[in-house]
């Protein structure tokens, strides 16, 4: 699916979902319409045929029908409206960041490029020293995922900390790109990966061994092959933009 492609629809659907839903779901496609379950997400499933699309998405107590294949599309949704009691809720507007515009002709789906924000303190749990990550991931400009937790092992520098939330906030962001790109939605632009400690940065572009690094020699190299290949890039952002400083530290007032 092409930057700007008209899809026919967009349809929410919502019901209570027993706790076996997914696994019903997949049965149902998988017998009787030839579904994919989607390897980046268990929970969305796809059709592909003739060149288009349809797509089928089950979260919690909600099922989302889109794609341009309307008599492929209206087929499903009779068919699980059989299967489950459902309520139609009307059109989709927002999805994962992807913003959906509609018109007399149709929908139009606006794809942006991936952007994450990544912080960590150093040894601030008083009770095991170990340190504490987060980050903010954006589609869009809209905000998709985020998340503050302590660092599973005790950093020896603070860039020692930086880089392991590096590392871990690449693996997410390179997962919702794959889920993206199971829709159909293909971005040549390199993910974004915003980090304010020099330090960090630069043994992301620099593979010579050091003593400091030894202990993040496997997160090294994986950095440092999407930096070669283009997938992610580490602009320079001052300290004082670094959204996700308040998932791990103490902020002032100023910075809201």
């Amino acid at each position: 699916m092409s930057e700007g492609e008209q899809i026919e629809e967009v349809i929410v659907w919502v019901e209570a979902i027993p706790d076996n839903m997914v696994w019903k779901v997949h049965k149902v496609n998988e017998s009787f319409f030839g579904y994919r379950q989607s390897n980046s997400d268990h929970t969305l499933f796809l059709k592909k045929q003739h060149g288009e699309i349809i797509a089928l998405i089950v979260y919690v107590d909600d099922m989302v029908v889109t794609g341009n294949d309307l008599e492929e599309r209206k087929a499903l949704q009779n068919y699980l409206s059989r299967e489950f009691e459902m309520k139609d809720l009307g059109h989709l507007k927002y999805f994962l960041g992807i913003e959906v515009s509609r018109s007399s002709e149709g929908i139009f789906v606006l794809k942006k490029s991936i952007e994450v924000y990544t912080d960590a303190d150093w040894v601030g749990a008083v009770d095991d020293r170990r340190s504490t990550s987060g980050y903010f991931t954006f589609v869009g400009g809209n905000l998709v995922t985020w998340k503050s937790k302590k660092q599973n092992v005790v950093a020896r520098s603070s860039a020692e900390a930086e880089f392991r939330g590096m590392a871990l906030r690449l693996c997410e962001a390179l997962w919702l790109r794959l889920l993206l790109q199971d829709l159909g939605y293909l971005s040549k632009q390199p993910i974004r990966l915003f980090c304010d400690n020099k330090a960090a940065c630069d043994i992301a572009h620099n593979l010579v061994q050091h003593d400091r690094t030894k202990h993040v020699e496997v997160d090294r190299f994986f950095i440092k092959e999407k930096l070669d290949d283009k997938i992610v890039e580490l602009p320079k952002i001052r300290s004082e933009d670094q959204l996700a400083d308040i998932l791990t530290k103490v902020v002032s007032g100023q910075v809201f």
